[in-house]
């Protein structure tokens, strides 16, 4: 399928690997020249030449922590003016209720639903003025399914879900977009993470913990990134712009919902 985006430009954020590399590649393919982000330099670089070669696209890459008002000034400075914006940013740590303080949910909060929001209110504006845009979130499915040890990411992502319930209303008469996906367990450092902290509370091996969390996916197996970015892609396509403050749900048929 013709997306319709070849020749827009898009910034992704946290996209030297994972989730955010999987959006990167997948616009890439549809001929979209990127702005890449991630905090370590090395990794990034590497990424946007793979990129640059195989898709033959124009790629600038800006390392920096994008939590900070300090990133977010010098991401916003190397994008520019952007056609399309995905936000991204690794959950917090897993625990129980009785384990964050304060300053944990405030960490939460800046990672995962303040940043996204300053750089919807930094980008949208101009999006708004050529009359064309998209925004994709990647927060979680635990705006939909809360997951018991993941109580800092529950609060947060939810937050950004509510702000972009209301804001993608009053943008959408523009040509604007603004939709969320939502990863269920995907195959990337962050599953690896949660499946050591299995491995670990139950004393099994990393094998049997993937395993055992693979079990309660219907479709069997774990996400790719590839097939997260393609979804992503098509979210930021010209075919979706009736599409506007949905939470797109990815997670192999896990969470047992109708709506």
């Amino acid at each position: 399928m013709n997306l319709g985006i070849a020749g827009k430009s898009a910034l992704v954020c946290a996209s030297s690997k994972g989730l955010g590399r999987g959006c990167a590649e997948a616009l890439a393919e549809a001929g979209v020249n990127l702005v890449m982000n991630a905090r370590g330099s090395e990794a990034l670089e590497a990424t946007a030449a793979e990129i640059r070669a195989k898709y033959g696209v124009e790629v600038e890459t800006c390392a920096t922590d994008v939590t900070t008002s300090e990133g977010q000034a010098q991401l916003l400075e190397v994008a520019g003016q952007v056609d399309i914006l995905v936000t991204n940013a690794g959950g917090p740590p897993p625990g129980m209720w009785t384990d964050w303080d304060r300053e944990d949910f405030i960490k939460a909060l800046d990672a995962n639903m303040l940043t996204p929001i300053a750089l919807i209110k930094a980008l949208v504006p101009g999006m708004m003025e050529r009359g064309w845009g998209r925004v994709v979130n990647i927060t979680s499915v635990s705006v939909k399914a809360p997951i018991p040890v993941l109580g800092l990411s529950n609060s947060a992502r939810a937050g950004l879900t509510g702000y972009v319930a209301g804001t993608a209303r009053q943008v959408a008469g523009k040509g604007v977009t603004i939709n969320n996906l939502l990863p269920g367990i995907h195959a990337t450092d962050r599953a690896v993470a949660l499946d050591s902290g299995v491995s670990q509370q139950q004393g099994i091996s990393m094998d049997e913990a993937k395993a055992q969390r693979a079990a309660t996916i219907p479709a069997g197996r774990y996400g790719t990134s590839e097939e997260f970015g393609q979804t992503c892609a098509f979210m930021c396509s010209q075919h979706a712009g009736f599409m506007i403050g949905q939470n797109i749900l990815l997670d192999g048929g896990a969470a047992n919902q109708v709506m």
